[in-house]
């Protein structure tokens, strides 16, 4: 059986494609492909997987959960969880992508044993952090104050860290990168990035895109709900848009770099797919080295 881990990341309509991974339990059934959602990993299975203190029975429940899978005749495990390499609160609080990730990332492949592909999906800098304030502060969070806003648009962490960490993590894995702004509602799209399947159930333009930012109005709504008097000053098209422009600029051209990067070959580390059209997408995918000795040979090289 193979194991795929759909990373998410938050933001990025992960919880879109596990309602339409959900909608279409039949047809995948069909396919021997098997999806966990939240609802599987968050109920108890991945507890303590990732925490430093893993135990081997927290491992090793991983593992019976895996091998009855398999049992099932399952082909594909595809595991959909943007926990898997940290949460909303913990990137606000460090104002950076995923700090831990590399080290959850090993900790889960040791439970999880060999994992055939990783699935990353990116967004945009600024809209990411838009959009986590927002759906932090719409369940009661405190807004970023200026000097997290200054911090998250400084940082040099960008999403080129967070795939380099995967890749190294987890060095026999396969590392797909795909972008939010051409997969947030395609997710039948994200399926085929995630599975190989050519001809995925299609969904229809907006039929599961869901868990949207909310706009201005609804934000405030939900404050003054929450007994906490709005002070959201900034928008931009009705929705709250906290970063200054020259902030905002900053992390649109970290994206722009990450991008590029990713578009080069991604030093061999990650498979970009920018096009969600499956067909296209192999038609057009770079020709480049598969990670090894001379990938490892530049980190080296390349680090401290």
């Amino acid at each position: 059986m193979d194991v795929t881990l759909h990373l998410g990341a938050h933001r990025t309509a992960s919880t879109s494609f596990q309602r339409y991974a959900a909608a279409h339990s039949e047809p995948l059934a069909a396919q021997r492909i098997a999806v966990w959602g939240p609802k599987r990993t968050r109920t108890g299975l991945l507890h303590n997987v990732v925490s430093p203190d893993a135990r081997p029975r927290d491992r090793g429940r991983v593992r019976l959960a895996c091998a009855a899978e398999a049992a099932s005749a399952t082909r594909t495990l595809v595991i959909s969880d943007e926990n898997m390499i940290g949460t909303p609160r913990a990137n606000l609080r460090a104002c950076a992508l995923y700090p831990a990730a590399g080290l959850r990332l090993a900790r889960l492949g040791e439970a999880l044993g060999p994992v055939r592909r990783v699935v990353i999906a990116i967004r945009a800098q600024d809209r990411y952090w838009t959009s986590l304030a927002a759906y932090l502060v719409d369940r009661g969070a405190p807004a970023p104050d200026a000097m997290a806003l200054a911090a998250m648009a400084a940082a040099r962490r960008t999403w080129r860290e967070v795939v380099t960490e995967a890749a190294m993590a987890l060095p026999e894995t396969e590392i797909v990168v795909i972008p939010f702004e051409c997969f947030a509602d395609r997710p039948d799209a994200t399926l085929a990035a995630l599975t190989g399947w050519s001809a995925p159930p299609r969904a229809a333009a907006g039929e599961f895109w869901v868990n949207r930012s909310p706009d201005m109005a609804a934000l405030e709504d939900a404050l003054e709900a929450l007994g906490v008097a709005p002070q959201l000053r900034r928008s931009r098209a009705g929705r709250w848009d906290p970063l200054p422009g020259d902030m905002a600029a900053r992390l649109r051209e970290a994206y722009a770099d990450d991008l590029y990067w990713l578009r080069a070959g991604a030093d061999g580390l990650a498979r970009y797919v920018e096009d969600p059209d499956p067909v296209i997408a192999a038609q057009t995918a770079p020709v480049g080295h598969r990670r090894g000795q001379d990938d490892e040979q530049r980190r080296l090289e390349g680090a401290g």
